[in-house]
């Protein structure tokens, strides 16, 4: 039997002084009258063992969790998913799938945690929980500065690009790149760090491959934040997509679309957008003359 959750210290102390008074000769009643606790109280801990813990008795406060859910799934339901996994080693969806046409009332959940809870999941290590603290105002240059992946092309014909906005000033930095992972990702960080009139606080990306459990690490190393967008909430990272949209309009829908012209024209269009464009947002100026404000 569980017992109530509390957080008073004293009473594995207190639990263990009525036992040894119940079995001293005193009446149950009598006790818990002493102690000011219920009788059945009292009965319950005389059936719990006592303990010596630093050079004191007492009855251990135990979880209030319970040890089985109400709408657990089966021992025949879990056997059958493991059976159909080690069949053909198929995933969750058309496990689940499967049980559906078979009449199981199952949910994808239930099927995903009992393939993880037997260690058969497909869950990389590298793959994170991701936390969505606060988001900071950006009041500063480089309070919270945004990175996001543009892609041009079909896949196997494909030239992307990395772009970085500073919420605040809408500094902003691009560079073509050959390959998007977390280590071209870190790389183009810390480039445009160099490049910055200021120095960064946060940085806030979507939830790609190229800013996994690697690219945060490296984040953190450096002394940075490193801050998810929360899931199907793109607007968290609409400055930064808008600015992708200006550099496709005004700069790569422009030019050929080569390595070679991306290299050649993205740093002359980046020069231009921070120090001659004006931006509607700033009252007509320039991302410098921002920075020069603070």
């Amino acid at each position: 039997m569980y017992m109530a959750y509390t957080t008073n210290p004293n009473l594995p102390k207190l639990r263990a002084e009525a036992v040894l008074m119940v079995r001293s000769g005193k009446s149950v009643r009598e006790v818990a009258r002493h102690f000011g606790y219920a009788h059945n109280t009292v009965l319950d801990w005389l059936k719990r063992p006592i303990i010596c813990e630093q050079h004191q008795l007492i009855i251990p406060t135990q979880s209030s969790r319970p040890n089985h859910h109400p709408d657990e799934l089966g021992q025949e339901i879990i056997n059958h998913i493991l059976e159909m996994r080690a069949e053909r080693d198929q995933c969750a969806e058309i496990l689940h799938h499967r049980l559906i046409t078979e009449d199981n009332t199952v949910s994808l959940s239930s099927v995903k945690r009992v393939l993880k809870r037997h260690g058969i999941s497909r869950y990389s290590k590298w793959k994170k929980w991701h936390q969505y603290p606060e988001r900071p105002l950006p009041e500063k240059p480089g309070f919270l500065v945004e990175i996001d992946a543009v892609h041009e092309g079909i896949p196997s014909d494909r030239l992307s690009a990395y772009a970085l906005i500073d919420v605040c000033s809408r500094w902003g930095y691009a560079e073509p790149t050959l390959a998007v992972n977390c280590h071209a990702t870190s790389s183009f960080m810390r480039t445009a760090r160099e490049q910055a009139p200021f120095d960064f606080k946060t940085i806030q990306t979507d939830h790609g491959s190229e800013f996994a459990k690697w690219f945060t690490k490296i984040t953190v190393s450096d002394g940075l934040e490193h801050r998810h967008t929360r899931v199907r909430t793109p607007t968290d990272n609409a400055h930064v997509e808008r600015f992708i949209q200006t550099i496709q309009k005004e700069c790569l829908h422009r030019i050929p679309r080569t390595m070679e012209a991306w290299k050649r024209e993205i740093p002359e269009f980046i020069r231009y957008y921070n120090t001659e464009r004006p931006h509607m947002g700033l009252s007509y100026k320039t991302p410098l003359e921002v920075v020069r404000s603070y």
